[in-house]
């Protein structure tokens, strides 16, 4: 257990701070700033260590949290760094990304606001990352077999690197001109900038894992020739066909897709060339819909100078945090 007390002695819920609104809208850069180390090993602090941890069962990972709470609050960054790496591939992604069930799962929020988990995780990636923790693991020695694996979103990118580091040869499809998935071009940088996925990349690179971009399979290879070609193929591909709306008016001119907008507005902060771009400048935007993708489109249209953006949403209005009774 980090500190016995320090639920007791430290009873507020500290986050990072954002950026101010009128600096932010300006760029496309990271809403939040970095976590202030000394508050980061304070919410730690305030984990019990639950006889039952809630919050593993309320990670899809199954994050050790109370585990790597304590290394935080022990200031042992390489010791917090290997217990999270041991349930999870990209804790930059998911720390920066993921609704955070583990904190609606943690007991403490029973009494208190719940433990900062998710801003834990990040700054431990982050730290880790600045001093060296985090370095390639090349296997000790080949297996002889081959894997293909078709798609490289955070699925298929995790996937390659276990099995690479497991001695298969493996080799990752993407059809678009860039790895990533949607991490590259479905999310805004101001919710995470794509430096990460670089970094990360560089990483699953150095183990051995080989990327080839603009092959979408059926295509340019047939599955058949990919089977025959590979031992074993993981299609890791993502849900990129839109739902649409069977209703009147949806024909009409400047009534968009989520998933073609985002693509385009991150090639164009990557500097890539957009043809016909779908732009909100000087518009009127409404958006149908309030979940992450819709808060996605929203930031994207304020950052390129809509005139004014209204979301519609089936659901009542979020509260300010997500941990939020």
């Amino acid at each position: 257990m980090a500190d016995p007390r320090g639920f007791l002695k430290v009873t507020d819920r500290e986050v990072a701070k954002r950026r101010p609104v009128d600096v932010r809208i300006m760029d496309w850069k990271e809403v939040y700033e970095r976590r202030e180390s000394g508050v980061v090993k304070a919410q730690a602090g305030r984990c019990m260590d639950c006889g039952v941890p809630f919050c593993h069962q309320g990670c899809p990972l199954g994050n050790l949290i109370p585990e790597w709470n304590d290394a935080v609050w022990r200031s042992d960054g390489s010791s917090a760094i290997e217990r999270l790496h041991s349930t999870n591939n990209f804790p930059e992604f998911t720390g920066r990304l993921c609704p955070a069930p583990c904190e609606s799962s943690c007991v403490l929020s029973i009494n208190q606001p719940a433990v900062t988990i998710k801003e834990i995780e990040v700054s431990i990636i982050d730290d880790a990352f600045d001093n060296g923790y985090v370095s390639a693991h090349p296997p000790e020695r080949l297996t002889g077999k081959t894997v293909a694996v078709v798609g490289s979103g955070p699925a298929g990118l995790a996937a390659a690197q276990q099995l690479a580091r497991a001695g298969h040869t493996v080799a990752v499809f993407e059809k678009d001109d860039r790895i990533g998935g949607l991490l590259r071009y479905g999310i805004p940088d101001f919710k995470m900038e794509k430096r990460h996925i670089d970094r990360r990349l560089a990483q699953l690179e150095a183990e051995g894992v080989r990327f080839r971009t603009g092959v979408e399979i059926g295509k340019q290879i047939s599955w058949e020739d990919l089977l025959r070609r590979y031992d074993a193929v993981l299609v890791a591909t993502g849900a990129s066909v839109p739902r649409d709306l069977p209703v009147a008016g949806r024909e009409l001119k400047g009534v968009h897709f989520a998933m073609p907008y985002l693509a385009q507005a991150n090639r164009a902060v990557a500097g890539l060339s957009v043809s016909e771009q779908i732009s909100a400048a000087g518009k009127h935007v409404v958006i149908l819909g309030g979940g992450d993708t819709g808060a996605d489109c929203l930031g994207t249209a304020t950052r390129q100078r809509a005139k004014s953006v209204t979301t519609l949403a089936i659901g009542v209005q979020p509260p300010e945090s997500r941990s939020s009774k």
